[in-house]
């Protein structure tokens, strides 16, 4: 065997090892979340479940109320639970964003900037265009693939039946929504990253470098039915879900996406680091949740970057920019 065989097969058993290392790793961060959750199901869970329960009666006579007030139009109880509800969730959180964004006002939150020298202020022209994207997205695709979801969930079970679902259930419809998305999101964003197919199609979505929460429905139509609509919609779809939860799921989606392209870094809030850093890279960080980006070593780059070091719940007030600085460089 020659040393170009030798090179080539230690470098397909390098490749082999760190595939096989990720899928260790993802399978002891997958497991140990599930044990975490079976050991704490009795104490934590077992506190919410109480919470739950002692206003779950409330709730449920709440809806009952609504259900007699329709009067059994179980049409228009979904579109309220799976449409109205969640498109004013988003458009009140953006609305605020945008006001932010166009004046660059109040500094105790533009402070948390994550590319300062980005969008200070955002153009009006760019950010009227993005939002007229946005609900035509929303308008002639979202909704419709919503509505079409009903029939075919009526014959998965009873979407608007007239009692909620348990606790319990609800976070294991969650959990299995989020895994559906993740995996589904995932592989359809690299595909739309694909050379062929980039310039066609998913560079749209890329024209903002340094992405503003409206954004995240900025896209081009086949982006948005495959990329943000499918993962989405996926979950509840196999699960036969209640339009409640499927209501809670698309308000959260919604707003973690929003999250995700704020352009800031908040307290309190989930870190909108790894997909800020996608903008910023393009070839980085492709999933929600960054498990298959671990699998796939999308995220090798990031891991080696500040925007890592920052990629935390921020439980302060100190913005990250600022106690995890980027590296000065270094004069010739």
């Amino acid at each position: 065997m020659g040393k170009s065989d030798t090179s080539t097969s230690l470098e397909r058993r390098s490749r082999d090892g760190q595939l096989w290392d990720s899928v260790k790793k993802t399978a002891f961060v997958i497991g140990t979340g599930l044990l975490t959750f079976a050991a704490f199901r009795n104490t934590v869970t077992w506190h919410l479940q109480r919470f739950w329960g002692a206003s779950g009666d409330f709730w449920q006579a709440q809806w009952v109320k609504l259900h007699s007030y329709y009067g059994g139009n179980e049409l228009a109880l979904y579109c309220l639970g799976a449409i109205l509800i969640p498109s004013l969730s988003f458009w009140i959180y953006n609305a605020v964003l945008m006001m932010i964004d166009l004046t660059g006002k109040p500094n105790f939150i533009t402070r948390y900037k994550i590319q300062p020298e980005k969008n200070d202020p955002v153009d009006p022209g760019k950010l009227k265009h993005a939002v007229k994207v946005v609900v035509f997205n929303q308008v002639f695709l979202s909704f419709p693939m919503v509505l079409l979801m009903y029939p075919f969930m009526q014959w998965r079970g009873n979407p608007c039946g007239t009692e909620l679902p348990t606790f319990h259930w609800v976070l294991l419809e969650l959990s299995i929504f989020a895994l559906v998305e993740e995996i589904l999101f995932y592989y359809s964003h690299r595909l739309f990253h694909h050379p062929s197919i980039y310039k066609h199609v998913h560079k749209q979505h890329h024209e903002w470098t340094a992405p503003v929460g409206v954004v995240s429905l900025y896209a081009h139509p086949l982006e948005h039915i495959l990329s943000n609509m499918l993962p989405s919609i996926a979950g509840p779809m196999l699960m036969g879900s209640h339009v409640a939860t499927i209501m809670l799921w698309f308000c959260l989606a919604l707003i973690t996406t929003t999250i995700s392209h704020c352009g800031y870094h908040l307290p309190f809030l989930p870190s909108p680091e790894f997909h800020d850093f996608h903008h910023l890279k393009f070839n980085q960080c492709y999933g929600v949740l960054g498990v298959l980006d671990r699998l796939h070593g999308t995220d090798l780059v990031f891991k080696q970057t500040k925007a890592y070091d920052r990629h935390i719940l921020l439980l302060g007030f100190t913005p990250l920019t600022q106690s995890i600085p980027e590296p000065t460089k270094k004069s010739d």
